[in-house]
């Protein structure tokens, strides 16, 4: 674990999802710098599954473990808020936002060239060039895994390290859709220990909090949704993302995962978690962490041109509402 003052003791040890040279890793070793703790000080472990990653931390066989959680582009990453909410010992005390940049790599001598590989959000991220190129799709577990394994005709698409990493030729560099992109990494722990993590960030100055937090409603029906979201809007609290995951083996229930501005333990956050618990919802943190260490600062102002495409709003024609809208 972390000495006092932020400083590694005896080595931190960091569980990522592997293998080398995967943005986790970049993320893994950002989180341990930022934290104080030497290169030489660190040891990595690249696990091949998020579940590894979770198991590995439960069982106290690392320090901490480094996960994504959501991108800017293509949104959350489902294995890893799904291992979240099935998990009764971790929990999320910091997070990394890292900038996201794919390279496209080739073996040196390639033969004809038949398929592109990545991970699934790799390839989604560089769908234009993945089209312009004609081949096939090959989906791998990580974009890092695609360049390591990747054979004579393969394109893969990774992080830049991957090319020198893995002894390939770069093909293309910058072939992502969209410049700017940004990737969230959570940082986890265990939930006996969370406190300690989230006392350091409050000693070195953390004043501003974001909360992951499950919600499953006891009762579900007409209103159970607006009756949530009442609830923080009656304290105060701002909600900035909500989704829905299924609860499992249950038809047409669901649990709602959202992410709030405040520490739960804020006036305003305990008392909407009490209004929810005395509502009978069930109630889960997945994780809280310092503000400051996430995306940049939003000026809350949404630009159009990045609303979806087909979007109508009330400036535009009554022919073309009645389009969008289909009413």
């Amino acid at each position: 674990m972390t000495a006092p003052g932020g400083r590694p003791a005896g080595g931190t040890r960091v569980a990522y999802l592997g293998p080398e040279g995967t943005f986790t890793h970049q993320a893994a070793l950002e989180w341990a710098r930022r934290n104080g703790a030497p290169d030489d000080g660190v040891s990595a472990e690249p696990l091949d599954t998020v579940k590894d990653v979770h198991d590995v931390v439960a069982a106290g066989g690392a320090d901490v473990g480094v996960v994504a959680i959501e991108s800017s582009v293509e949104g959350y990453v489902v294995p890893s808020l799904d291992a979240l909410l099935s998990s009764a010992d971790v929990v999320a005390v910091d997070e990394v936002a890292i900038d996201v940049s794919f390279d496209a790599f080739v073996r040196p001598g390639h033969g004809d060239l038949t398929e592109v590989s990545a991970h699934p959000h790799g390839l989604a991220q560089c769908s234009g060039f993945v089209t312009g190129t004609g081949l096939a799709t090959a989906p791998a577990s990580s974009n890092a895994a695609a360049c390591r394994d990747a054979g004579p005709g393969t394109i893969a698409l990774g992080p830049t390290i991957c090319g020198e990493l893995y002894g390939l030729q770069t093909y293309a560099k910058a072939v992502e859709d969209f410049r700017g992109g940004r990737t969230r990494f959570l940082v986890l722990t265990p939930r006996s220990v969370a406190a300690e993590h989230l006392a350091r960030s409050r000693a070195a100055g953390a004043t501003d909090w974001k909360t992951m937090l499950a919600i499953t409603p006891s009762v579900t029906g007409p209103g159970v949704l607006a009756r949530i979201t009442a609830a923080f809007g009656d304290r105060g609290v701002n909600m900035s993302s909500l989704i829905t995951r299924p609860v499992k083996a249950q038809e047409s229930k669901y649990a709602f995962v959202v992410t709030f501005d405040e520490a739960p333990w804020d006036r305003g956050a305990r008392e909407m978690l009490s209004d929810l618990l005395a509502a009978g919802d069930s109630l889960k943190t997945l994780g809280m962490f310092p503000a400051g260490a996430g995306f940049r600062a939003l000026d809350g102002v949404l630009d159009p041109d990045h609303a979806p495409v087909g979007s109508v709003s009330a400036a535009d024609s009554a022919e073309d509402r009645e389009r969008g809208l289909l009413w």
